[in-house]
Formats: C-alpha cells, structure tokens, sequence
C-alpha cells in the first residue's frame, strides 16, 4: 500500500505513466517487506512480484505501471494464502449459504460478512428481487441460481440481502407513482423486472417523507422475495424437512447498519 501511494504520487508530479520509482535493491534473490491485504507485513521474493517489477538495470527493481500494483493485490492475497487457494480449486464447492442480494457495486457481500471464497454461493440482481415460481418454458436466471443453490449445492441458508438508496428501488417508486412513464414500456427489462416489487409500493404509499418512503419499499423487496421463495416447491421441501432456512437482511450503504427481519417485530438492528 505504501510503495502504491509513492508510485502514484510520482505519476502525478511528473505527469508521466512511464515515471519509475525504485523500490528495492541488489539480487533477485532478495525479499522486499509488502503490507498484504489483511494489514500484515510479509517478505515476498522479489522473483515472486516480477508482474509489478522491472528488472532493466541489474542491480535496482522499478515499478513501471501503477495498474501492475494494482493487479499484484491478487497475486500477493494468492503467495500469503497458497494452500487455501489450492484446497478450493481441488475441491467442489461448498457453500455455507446462498446470498441474494442487488447489483449495486456499493454492497459489497462479502466484506459484510466478512467471509473467504467458497463461503457464500451468491447471486446478484435488480433490487435483489425474487420473482415467484413460474415454469413457463422462458430464461429464468434467478430461480435457476437458487434451485442449483438448494438441489445441487445443498444449501441450508438463503439470505435476501436489500440496502439503502437503491437505483431500482427508486426506479420502482417512481414508476409506481407516475414518474417513470419509460419504465411503464412493455420493452422495458427494469419495469416489467420490478413489476415484481408493486405490492409493496400499495403498502408503503401513505408514507408521507420520501425517503422514508423509498427506505421502506427497499425493505418491502425483501419481504417480498422472502415469501416469493416459499412459492417454489424444493424450497418449501426443504423448510419441512427442517433442511433450510431463510432470512431478510437490510444494510444501510452510508451508516454501516446491518438489520434483520423478525417474524411479527419488522427489521432490528443486528
């Protein structure tokens, strides 16, 4: 993190993308401490970084491109955690749970949980809505990520994951209350997708604050697809046989809340 932040202040002083920066010494033989991913100084080989490290003078090691420290991350998450890696990638996986939660680059699944590869079996959307059981012969992306996470994979939990400010919870909100003309189109894949969520803006319409109103249709598409779930038969299967269960979860983007639903007592804080 250290050498990144000099190698960026080098570029913008010199204005020049080809701007090298020593950042080691002798023989390739050598290990140069790196700050890894989880905060910790470790000692890597200089061979080991030869994607980030240009031997043009055999006796100094220069940076050339930042967006080669930016792609080492991975290589160096990999050299501090080689058997993990090696362990998965032998082993089919295996899944704690499955996480249903939106497209939005803002929620970030795993830092939430703070969970590894291989922990979650996750599947994103619009507004992390789940639309109710329908063979109809069409492409159904959603419901067939959670029949391969509940025949297949076996899992024992699904967590339907909202958040705040959502793009098509207001796009839904504002196509519900005659402000979206666009996404009332029978053309439009976002409209039809959250004709889904409809429901739930006739429950939360009298709300008078806007936001407040937009927060709670965001925890409406939870609900919804919470119960949308329980529409598809291996689902209701495996709640029976006590082999699944199911869970609402709500994330506030800008305070770092995390809330869950409670049957009977709405979303409380975790």
């Amino acid at each position: 993190n250290k050498i990144e932040k000099q190698v960026q202040n080098n570029f913008e002083e010199s204005g020049d993308r080809n701007s090298h920066f020593n950042i080691a010494s002798t023989t390739k033989n050598e290990t140069v401490p790196i700050l890894g991913l989880d905060q910790t100084l470790i000692d890597i080989n200089i061979e080991e970084l030869n994607l980030v490290l240009d031997y043009q003078n055999p006796t100094t090691r220069h940076v050339t491109c930042f967006s080669h420290i930016e792609g080492s991350k991975i290589k160096i998450s990999y050299l501090q955690n080689k058997d993990w890696y090696k362990k998965i990638s032998a082993e089919d996986q295996h899944p704690k749970a499955m996480v249903i939660s939106c497209c939005d680059s803002r929620v970030h699944v795993t830092a939430i949980f703070g969970a590894e590869q291989g922990e979650f079996f996750i599947h994103r959307n619009i507004a992390n809505l789940i639309p109710p059981f329908s063979p109809n012969g069409d492409y159904h992306g959603t419901s067939a990520a959670i029949e391969y996470a509940v025949t297949s994979l076996k899992i024992s939990k699904i967590i339907v994951l909202g958040h705040s400010n959502c793009g098509g919870i207001n796009g839904c909100h504002d196509m519900c209350s005659g402000k979206a003309p666009e996404l009332e189109k029978e053309s439009s894949f976002i409209g039809r997708w959250m004709d889904i969520l409809k429901p739930g803006y006739e429950k939360v319409k009298h709300i008078l604050d806007e936001e407040e109103r937009k927060e709670a249709l965001g925890k409406e598409a939870v609900l919804i697809s919470l119960k949308n779930l329980q529409t598809f038969p291996f689902i209701k299967d495996a709640i029976k046989k006590d082999k699944l269960n199911l869970y609402g979860l709500w994330t506030h983007i800008g305070q770092g809340d995390l809330e869950h639903y409670i049957d009977g007592d709405g979303f409380k804080p975790v």
